[in-house]
């Protein structure tokens, strides 16, 4: 059954601006000055579809998904999050509710066998769905060939999935960005 996530800790977070104060105090305290990314002409909404499979792990890349999108000019409450046993990804797209689709999952498998076809079989549903709706997916979905329920790889797939939740934001952002500045051509007579 589909989930969505709720987030009421968001609900008390202060408000980032983008003031030269804020860029000039986070300097003097060592810290390195916020990156300027560029703005959105019109409203972005995105959907993050994450696997409740193996949750604690693929929760670091929501976590940092959300930080690293609100940095690039995406609230957070255009954000519509779910929690499903599977890809949902089609059924989002369909609706012409969102922007773009982020999915996000660990599968873990048996095999180099199987663990190539898992990877290309998730890879190719996911370009399916942006083809056939021409709303961009985006996949931070792992399939590591070898996964074992340890502590050791545990941590090292937290990690990793925070940097790809860094990376597939940035990844959203720089594509609907330029989706809006070629439709924006198009409607112009540019193109």
């Amino acid at each position: 059954m589909n989930q969505m996530l709720q987030e009421p800790h968001l609900q008390d977070a202060p408000e980032v601006k983008d003031s030269p104060e804020v860029n000039e105090s986070s300097e003097t305290i060592g810290r390195p000055p916020v990156p300027a990314h560029p703005r959105f002409a019109k409203p972005q909404r995105v959907a993050f579809v994450q696997s409740s499979w193996h949750r604690e792990v693929v929760e670091e890349c929501r976590i940092a998904f959300l930080d690293e999108i609100e940095a690039r000019h995406i609230a957070r409450a255009q954000i519509d999050l779910f929690e499903v046993p599977g890809s949902h990804a089609q059924l989002l797209a369909k609706t012409r509710r969102y922007t773009a689709i982020v999915a996000a999952g660990l599968v873990v498998d048996g095999g180099i066998y199987r663990h190539e076809f898992v990877a290309d079989t998730v890879i190719k549903a996911l370009m399916d769905v942006q083809l056939r709706t021409e709303v961009p997916v985006f996949s931070a979905v792992l399939t590591p060939q070898q996964f074992h329920e340890s502590a050791a790889h545990f941590d090292f797939f937290r990690k990793h999935f925070a940097t790809k939740g860094v990376e597939v934001a940035e990844a959203c952002a720089n594509t609907l960005l330029s989706l809006e500045r070629l439709r924006g051509q198009v409607a112009a007579g540019i193109v």
